[in-house]
């Protein structure tokens, strides 16, 4: 059992677990994920590990409620104890001093990109950070992001803080007005293809982290495949991080609608069965 040591919420469906696993602790680096099940009847559920202390022995978790078992996820409070974690899996990115670095998070994709923007900092490389969401509610991490950017970069489509607009609108204008040697972008799948795009035009590397559907984080059932430069991969060991460039985003995009009907026929179930506990 993994004690869970406190748990926030950060923004409307969108909340902050420290999960005791000094094991993962010790071992995880930015760009890995864990997966996580509730109880013994739980679905597997993947999440990004956004910080750790080795010493104190736990990881930061930050999950958006999206479906049945994260709505359940949601109701696990400090003190509980989740039935088991797994990690950390996936391949680490890889972080070397470039120079100057874009980052580009949207939404709860922000969790993830995070630990990579610590991680550029703390290798020396100068760090601009792009972070977007629908507006100020749903802007998460901008205090953590800031402590290790040289310069942040907020939008929203509303306005509400920063400026208003797209992620890409400032990608653009730190292209046009200074020399990247790198990016980054995670968030939604849409998001990420248009950052691809956008870096394609000024011909700078952009990487970015897929999040298919997964159930052993291991290779072994095939659920995660992505097509990557004309060839199959799994995201959970191949990845999550792979080229823009390189990614089949009509099939990546359409496979992420594929179980929609579902995973809102198991929510609406979970809801009814709440209700009805009062």
């Amino acid at each position: 059992m993994f004690k869970v040591l406190e748990r926030k919420e950060l923004a409307p469906t969108e909340f902050e677990i420290l999960v005791d696993a000094p094991r993962i602790a010790k071992k995880a680096k930015a760009g890995q994920f864990v997966i996580l099940r509730i109880d013994e009847y739980g679905e597997r559920i993947p999440l990004t590990v956004v910080d750790t202390d080795a010493e104190a022995g736990w990881v930061r978790l930050i999950f958006q409620v999206i479906g049945k078992s994260t709505a359940q996820l949601a109701t696990v409070m400090a003190g509980e104890a989740l039935s088991d974690i797994v990690g950390p899996l996936g391949k680490a990115t890889d972080i070397e001093n470039y120079g100057t670095v874009l980052l580009v998070g949207g939404g709860v994709g922000i969790a993830a990109l995070f630990p990579i923007v610590k991680a550029l900092k703390e290798a020396g490389n100068r760090v601009v950070t792009v972070l977007g969401a629908k507006n100020a509610e749903l802007l998460i991490l901008q205090e953590d992001c800031a402590n290790y950017s040289d310069e942040l970069i907020l939008m929203t489509d509303d306005g509400s803080v920063g400026q208003k607009g797209l992620v890409t609108d400032a990608m653009e204008a730190v292209f046009k007005r200074e020399e990247v040697a790198m990016t980054w972008a995670i968030g939604p799948s849409i998001m990420m293809k248009f950052c691809t795009l956008t870096a394609q035009k000024y011909d700078t590397p952009i990487y970015v982290s897929l999040n298919p559907i997964m159930i052993d984080g291991t290779g072994m059932c095939g659920g995660c495949r992505v097509t990557v430069a004309d060839s199959i991969k799994f995201a959970c060991v191949d990845g999550p991080e792979f080229l823009g460039e390189e990614v089949d985003w009509d099939e990546f995009v359409n496979r992420m609608q594929q179980y929609r009907p579902e995973e809102q026929l198991s929510n609406e179930r979970y809801e009814k069965q709440v209700n009805a506990n009062g």
